[in-house]
């Protein structure tokens, strides 16, 4: 059986054997250059991406032991296997520290040298396929995947990047819609558990004895219709990420059992009566205001104060206004490659309508506006009247409320939503003031005579919002 992949370079001192290597592997089926001694087969490696080289470790210039610390450094992808006429326990105990993937000793048995050769490859083309699965994971999980540049997000991914490398418990607060989960799947992708289950659990679509059961298993015949054992959720973590959403609807319960579970990382299925021991990483989240169901008794003080670790809030998408016009692009890019359209983007009365809607979905709602626009759009750019009657129904409303107020009280009554956009922009754009006129589409100087006339100051903002939350 032929091999079609692998490129291999042969270095070696003894012609005659180095040939002979070369026509052999050739006749495998791997592409085949060779090497006279450790100069030569330097420059090789330089000019070429191998994927293993085969090198004596006798050479008239330099032994193989300093040609592989060489390629260690120099090409860290390509595989070693070292060839020795004296072989010791010494010598491969050495190469393999080195980083050799296999040490042989002439002379050469055929098969060895084949089957050697097969394995390294076969390594190299998984961990080539690893990087690629890694990549695309990365891609469609990681940070990156999370668009914002607003400056409330920006602290979002520095926290992020802070603990995703630790144990510890993650709380993630925000309202439906602001994209929790994609944020949970992002610390796990950025943790060292990335290679192991991602194993998530939606607390509020199940009734309680069937999440008590999901999340840690049953025994057969624990209740009706258990007509197996089954492993739960915090089994099949183990090792990775559990991530617990709506955990705000757990029962008070299952609340007990959660406590113990998160805490010891210890629990028993329903019905059994044999205790399993996890390593799984805690991320919870909730739309829902955990403090303010411990006062009212609707959700357990013990419990909140394990699973409060580390909090990390969502902001809703009204308060991230600078960040709508890239998240329509990221999203229009998406919809247009899967669609087919060619729509090139948003025009200024498109823009503005989506900027002045308040988003109770917040962006999984424009998500759906995006695509929704995408597959109705008209031209070949989307203006406002390709978006929702909903949108423009609320932007007529303004309108028509404005229109009817006198001039007095109208000043009076557009001074406290102005006063909010502006601050709601210069948080979106972290108190950049260039930015953030330009996100408002006003100049400097008019921004700061607004920012004076309503007295906005940072630190005053940020002592109310530190209050408030």
């Amino acid at each position: 059986m032929k091999n079609t992949e692998g490129s291999l370079l042969v270095i070696d001192d003894d012609r005659d054997l180095r040939e002979a290597m070369a026509d052999y592997l050739r006749g495998l089926g791997y592409r085949v250059e060779t090497a006279c001694d450790a100069r030569e087969g330097k420059e090789r490696m330089r000019d070429y991406p191998f994927d293993l080289v085969v090198c004596d470790v006798s050479l008239p210039d330099e032994d193989g032991f300093k040609v592989l610390e060489w390629a260690t450094e120099n090409v860290p992808d390509t595989l070693f296997v070292l060839l020795t006429g004296y072989g010791t326990i010494e010598g491969a105990v050495d190469a393999i520290r080195l980083g050799a993937f296999d040490y042989l000793t002439k002379p050469l048995i055929d098969e060895e040298l084949s089957l050697a050769i097969r394995r390294g490859i076969e390594r190299r083309q998984i961990a080539s396929e690893n990087r690629s699965l890694r990549q695309q994971l990365d891609e469609r999980f990681g940070l990156g995947k999370i668009v914002g540049r607003d400056f409330k997000m920006q602290r979002m991914f520095d926290l992020i990047e802070s603990v995703a490398d630790t144990r510890t418990t993650v709380l993630i607060l925000g309202e439906s819609g602001t994209g929790k989960t994609m944020t949970a799947r992002a610390v796990h992708q950025l943790s060292d558990r990335r290679d192991q289950p991602f194993v998530e659990v939606a607390c509020g679509a199940l009734p309680e004895n069937l999440l008590e059961s999901e999340l840690f298993g049953h025994v057969k015949g624990s209740f009706t219709g258990a007509n197996n054992d089954k492993d739960g959720k915090f089994l099949q973590a183990d090792g990775g990420t559990l991530f617990l959403d709506e955990i705000a609807t757990a029962s008070p319960g299952l609340q007990i059992k959660l406590l113990r579970a998160i805490q010891d990382r210890e629990f028993e299925a329903v019905g059994g009566d044999k205790t399993h021991k996890v390593d799984v990483r805690l991320i919870l989240a909730t739309n829902a205001d955990l403090e303010e169901m411990v006062r009212k008794g609707e959700f357990r003080e013990d419990l909140y104060y394990r699973i409060n670790v580390i909090s990390m809030t969502q902001p809703p998408l009204r308060e991230r206004i600078g960040d709508i016009p890239l998240l329509a692009e990221h999203y229009l890019s998406h919809f247009r490659e899967q669609s087919g359209r060619d729509v090139k983007g948003f025009d200024e009365s498109a823009l503005r309508l989506l900027q002045s809607y308040k988003w109770p979905g917040n962006v999984r709602e424009l998500v759906n506006v995006v695509e929704r626009a995408v597959v109705l759009a008209r031209r070949d750019v989307i203006s406002a009247a390709d978006l929702p009657e909903s949108l423009r129904k609320e932007d007529s409303s303004r309108t028509l409320t404005a229109g009817t107020q006198s001039a007095g009280s109208l000043k009076a009554k557009m001074a406290e939503p102005e006063r909010q956009l502006i601050i709601d922009a210069l948080n979106s754009n972290g108190w950049n003031r260039q930015a953030t006129a330009k996100t408002l589409g006003i100049n400097r100087t008019t921004l700061y005579k607004k920012m004076k006339r309503y007295k906005i100051e940072f630190e005053e903002e940020m002592a109310r919002e530190s209050a408030m939350s």
